[in-house]
């Protein structure tokens, strides 16, 4: 893909839309629009990326040769059938579990450009190791897409909607259920003084040791150890909060399963 020829339209401006289309900027993709249903977001994001905004769908530039839906799973639908229609151009959205067939019927020419990670407004990343999957109804821009995802990274993968599905399953466990529960130990940390910030370098080489250990190998802690004493006591603190003491207790149960369906295995 030429960066000077095909002109592109972020629809969204949330962190997927920012961080993408900031990434887009840099790498010399001509932005000529962005749009959000909300001025204030589209405006912010515009200026960052130095191009034209608008919050009125029917508004939306129909000469790019590019459309990056951006926007939320449940929102692609509404959007969609409000669209202006630009039959000749690319619409590509940034889904994990949203299927390639999502734009059957609305355009001629579709595909998919998922970047797995996860994105923060605020917080810049770089764009060069993030492995993008990619998808679209035709061989040709199959290939566009692929050499846009190589103008931002060096991992390139083209997939399926269906394998794309579980990947975003996967995600979910790895990033944002892990996630989830750095909040829930933030939150027992702080209600008793103690800073969060303590538990960083236990975060960090738990995260850093996988890339050396299967998961299953680098798993520490009372329930894969079989230490009941010390869950029950866990279980005992977590009384007064019984949605977290049943999330204490649902993940040592699937650790030490886990660990007897490994040891059948070796």
């Amino acid at each position: 893909m030429n960066p000077e020829k095909n002109k592109i339209v972020i629809l969204g401006a949330g962190n997927v839309a920012t961080q993408l289309g900031l990434a887009l900027y840099e790498n010399e993709f001509p932005i000529i629009q962005v749009y959000s249903r909300t001025l204030a977001s589209a405006e912010i994001l515009g200026k960052q990326l130095k191009t034209a905004y608008t919050a009125n769908i029917q508004d939306i530039n129909t000469e790019a040769d590019m459309y990056i839906f951006a926007i939320k799973d449940s929102a692609l639908p509404s959007v969609l059938k409000n669209m202006p229609p630009a039959n000749k151009s690319l619409w590509v959205h940034v889904a994990g579990s949203v299927p390639l067939d999502v734009f059957a019927g609305y355009t001629e020419r579709y595909g998919v450009l998922y970047p797995l990670q996860t994105f923060s407004k605020s917080r810049k990343i770089s764009f060069s190791n993030i492995p993008f999957f990619i998808e679209a109804n035709n061989s040709a821009d199959e290939l566009l897409l692929e050499n846009v995802a190589f103008s931002l990274s060096d991992k390139v993968m083209r997939f399926s909607s269906e394998k794309r599905k579980l990947l975003h399953l996967a995600a979910v466990f790895a990033c944002n259920f892990t996630n989830h529960l750095y909040t829930l130990s933030t939150q027992i940390l702080e209600k008793h003084g103690i800073d969060r910030n303590i538990l960083l370098p236990l975060i960090q080489e738990t995260a850093f040791k996988i890339n050396d250990l299967h998961p299953r190998d680098a798993q520490t802690g009372p329930a894969v150890r079989n230490d009941d004493e010390m869950i029950g006591q866990h279980l005992e603190i977590l009384d007064n909060q019984p949605l977290m003491k049943e999330i204490y207790r649902l993940l040592s149960e699937s650790i030490s399963r886990d660990k007897i369906n490994g040891e059948r295995d070796t």
